[in-house]
């Protein structure tokens, strides 16, 4: 079987592995205040153009969800997403547990928009009897969206201003953020994002690394008292410094868009591939993420030889699937199941 479920389901990049067994006896400080967390955060801050801030190191994406969205909260308030968004559809109710809502909206292309930001938030502040309802706190994005999908410039520009004016901090979800960045659709740098948003994470459990995000507080007063938080919501890695060698590795000779970009070009050959047999797709990705829509016999065809991911039912028999492509997709598993894809 080869997988193409999700890009996760590797272990490390060579070059991470090598380092933390070069390591292995050395010892450091705890919990992220050893030299390799410092150079990691230091290169990440550089690459954002940021001159304040800090950088944060969590072991998984759901555990940074839920320890900003709870810090930026206060109790009465909810986290504006689209209906799509990963803290809505799988973090298991991750948020809702903490005592706060997710207020969904549509999604347009899996992504939420600046419109309807304005839109829940005039909702609120008109209703007379607003006190009874949970009160706008923040805003939540991904990038790529979950339909790897990618904001243009223009659009986080304006989520951006329409935050700022509200006075709701900009969260966004950066679990693969390397393939958006390194997409050739791509408008935003990290610098961008870095200027657009108030918190933002870059993932590296999908893009190379054997666990870990780091996030970037880019408002100081975001980040007061972070890491009591971090420790409350048991997010604290002992052993921290696990973390930073990682993200030093990967922010050592532009690793980390390097292997991103990598396989984003082999998903664009998938999408090629699917195009060319004539088959349309859910979304217009350009990322690592791509959801062609099959025929039932076909999609069982291509099950006998390689995973995916069932997405939603089309009609008429079809049914949207999701292939993923990963820092560690190799060209022979591309090749062949471009060859079976055109044999359908």
């Amino acid at each position: 079987m080869i997988r193409f479920q999700n890009d996760y389901g590797e272990g490390a990049h060579p070059l991470l592995l090598k380092r933390l067994a070069e390591t292995n006896m050395e010892q450091t400080e705890g919990y992220g205040e050893d030299r390799y967390c410092r150079q990691a955060a230091q290169k990440i801050k550089e690459q954002c153009a940021l001159k304040e801030g800090e950088v944060h190191f969590f072991v998984g994406g759901t555990q940074t969800n839920l320890t900003v969205i709870g810090s930026v909260l206060r109790p009465h308030q909810g986290v504006i997403a689209a209906d799509t968004g990963h803290i809505q559809v799988h973090e298991t109710g991750a948020i809702e547990a903490l005592g706060h809502k997710v207020l969904t909206v549509p999604e347009q292309d899996g992504k939420l928009t600046a419109k309807q930001v304005e839109e829940v938030c005039d909702r609120h502040w008109k209703d007379a009897s607003r006190e009874y309802t949970v009160q706008p706190g923040m805003v939540y994005l991904s990038h790529p969206t979950e339909c790897g999908t990618l904001y243009t410039k223009k659009e986080l520009e304006e989520l951006s201003a329409i935050c700022r004016r509200r006075g709701l901090p900009l969260f966004l979800d950066g679990a693969r953020l390397g393939y958006g960045l390194t997409s050739p659709a791509s408008e935003l740098t990290l610098a961008d994002i870095a200027g657009l948003t108030d918190l933002f994470y870059i993932g590296g459990t999908k893009v190379g690394a054997l666990f870990g995000e780091a996030l970037v507080i880019t408002r100081p007063e975001l980040a007061r008292d972070f890491r009591y938080l971090i420790k409350q919501k048991g997010a604290l890695l002992a052993k921290g410094r696990l973390l930073g060698l990682q993200f030093d590795t990967l922010f050592t000779d532009e690793l980390y868009f390097r292997i991103s970009q990598e396989a984003v070009e082999k998903a664009l050959l998938l999408k090629a591939a699917f195009l060319k047999k004539g088959y349309s797709l859910r979304y217009d990705s350009y990322t690592n993420q791509q959801f062609p829509i099959l025929p039932e016999k076909d999609r069982k065809k291509l099950e006998e030889t390689y995973g995916f991911t069932f997405w939603e039912e089309m009609g008429e028999g079809k049914s949207a699937v999701r292939f993923c492509t990963s820092w560690a997709t190799t060209e022979e598993a591309i090749r062949q199941l471009v060859e079976d894809i055109e044999a359908l």
